[in-house]
């Protein structure tokens, strides 16, 4: 079976959010289970500077004009790079400039994605042609509308790793871009008078998947569909959508194995842990303290990720006198806020505006608490992190979040199956509850490290995740 990864993302290389980490995982996953896998990515710089020996394939003419296509290992998977730097050659975000404006022609940027993965479904490499592309987000979703125009060379399945993301652009750059004029309607590209790459993804492909159950079911309610629901709900009516959860690539996230770490630690012989905790209240300038309860956020700061909702709850935190650190960038009053509140109280409060993965990691060992107030989470990493750690997870019950965390509450305490902290409401005050809850069993330090315990021994590895994966392709082959 081969199988092509279409993608705009490749963590360590290019990484805006947790689509990255899942895109380099999940590949190594499927290779390690004996198949054929690769993936191809725009040529931005990081994604070179990181692959920087490659080998030409083929020149192929394009609606973009000329494009080449080369290709690299990472991390032993193979690699195919858009090689088009008139289009790619851009410092930054893949998707935007230092001002965050969209580029211009981000339509055809990630259509050419699209174009290019469809090519290696139908011979562009002479010596290795996919049967399956799985494609990611809307920057990938233009694949399977060009594997539909040329009659599916082979088989698509399209992952939602965001629904909130439409890849909304106008309709007359459709010709442009060599797609069939009646792909624009309500049954194809069309969306509101528009062209939806996101769209494309979910019409056109063989198989629909997103990142956890829950959202799965979430994003067929009008709530939470941003239009698409009917879609889905048809989709899923035909058995042709489902929600497969994320994992965690170990051979990064371990706390036996980490290289950030000042010390490795596991659920067995968890002491490392306090030692990797006073190191971080020591390297964000917090009272060294292994008794302080010490809270962490590691995220976008953004409405969607509830951090607003925090801000209101802090009190409950700094009057029980815990602590808390962030690392994060995003909406500019937020990051204000969080800056005056640091300010205000330092002896409780830390933030570094802004991210750096190694100071993610040592953040995501050292504390006790990950909070994670999300609005909607498809999935989310961070909790899993959390939990990998024994830092246990504070969120409100939505997405892959609901999937993951069990609360502790007095019944899953007695079954010994909590492993970290849930609230339901979108509200500062059941938030502020579930912090107080945390202390509640902070004070417990017997039963803390019950639940730590179990958290740290469940398994969310991608080779299970992998063999999912790998069973929903071989049921599109078979179909």
């Amino acid at each position: 079976m081969k199988v092509l990864h279409a993608c705009a993302e490749l963590a360590p290389l290019l990484k805006t959010g947790g689509l990255a980490d899942v895109t380099a995982a999940l590949p190594k996953a499927e290779l390690l289970e004996g198949i054929d896998v690769r993936l191809i990515i725009p040529g931005f710089p990081a994604i070179y500077a990181g692959i920087p020996h490659t080998d030409f394939i083929a020149e192929v003419n394009t609606f973009a004009g000329h494009v080449a296509l080369r290709y690299g290992q990472y991390q032993g998977v193979g690699i195919y790079i858009i090689d088009a730097p008139y289009l790619y050659d851009r410092q930054g975000s893949p998707y935007h400039d230092n001002y965050l404006n969209d580029y211009h022609d981000n339509y055809r940027r990630f259509a050419l994605l699209g174009w290019m993965a469809c090519e290696l479904a139908c011979g562009i490499d002479p010596f290795w042609r996919a049967e399956i592309i799985h494609a990611h987000d809307w920057h990938a979703g233009m694949t399977c509308a060009y594997l539909a125009a040329k009659c599916y060379p082979a088989k698509a399945i399209f992952t939602i790793h965001n629904l909130a993301f439409h890849g909304m652009f106008d309709a007359s750059h459709l010709r442009e871009l060599w797609i069939p004029e009646h792909f624009y309607q309500i049954y194809g590209l069309e969306f509101y008078g528009q062209i939806s790459y996101l769209k494309a993804g979910l019409f056109y492909a063989d198989q629909i998947t997103t990142v956890s159950p829950s959202y799965a079911n979430e994003i067929t309610q009008d709530y939470q569909g941003y239009g698409f629901e009917g879609l889905l709900r048809d989709r899923r009516d035909n058995m042709r959508f489902s929600g497969i959860l994320n994992g965690v690539d170990q051979t990064i996230w371990h706390p036996n194995t980490d290289t950030h770490l000042i010390t490795h630690y596991s659920s067995d012989h968890i002491t490392g842990k306090v030692k990797n905790k006073t190191a971080l209240q020591s390297e964000v300038g917090l009272p060294i303290d292994k008794n302080i309860l010490l809270f962490a956020v590691v995220s976008r700061l953004t409405y969607q990720k509830g951090l607003d909702l925090l801000v209101d709850a802090l009190t409950t935190l700094i009057e029980q006198d815990g602590q808390l650190v962030l690392l994060g960038c995003g909406e500019s009053w937020l990051e204000a806020r969080f800056r005056y509140l640091a300010e205000q109280y330092p002896q409780h409060i830390a933030i570094r505006l802004g991210y750096d993965e190694m100071l993610a990691h040592r953040i995501i060992a050292g504390a006790d608490v990950m909070i994670i107030p999300s609005r909607f989470e498809p999935c989310g990493l961070t909790q899993l992190y959390g939990l990998a750690y024994g830092t246990l997870p504070l969120v409100r019950f939505t997405g892959g979040l609901a999937d993951t965390v069990a609360d502790c509450s007095l019944e899953n305490l007695e079954q010994g199956i909590a492993n970290g902290f849930v609230f339901y409401e979108c509200d500062s005050r059941q938030l502020s509850f579930a912090i107080a809850r945390a202390f509640a069993l902070w004070r417990n330090p017997i039963l803390w490290k019950k639940v730590q315990h179990y958290a740290m021994q469940q398994d969310f590895s991608w080779r299970t995740i992998a063999k999912a994966y790998i069973a929903l392709y071989q049921h599109i082959i078979d179909y």
